[in-house]
């Protein structure tokens, strides 16, 4: 008899596309000076891109604010 699915996220469904969509969607929100709070994501992988993502558009949001 199979054990039922573990409560914990599967990181086997996700493709490079959600990847990709994932860090757009964290890169959007760190230029637009949202929270860091990442929205979770279906696969610790993707939420991982997100943060990513979000890292970067923040940094991007500073280097702009620095040169205004």
């Amino acid at each position: 008899m199979d054990a039922p699915p573990s409560p914990v996220s599967d990181d086997r469904h996700w493709s490079l596309e959600s990847l990709n969509k994932a860090y757009q969607r964290g890169y959007m929100a760190g230029l637009t000076g949202q929270s860091v709070t990442a929205q979770r994501q279906p696969a610790d992988v993707l939420t991982a891109a997100w943060e990513a993502g979000w890292v970067d558009g923040h940094e991007q949001m500073l280097r702009q604010q620095r040169s205004a």
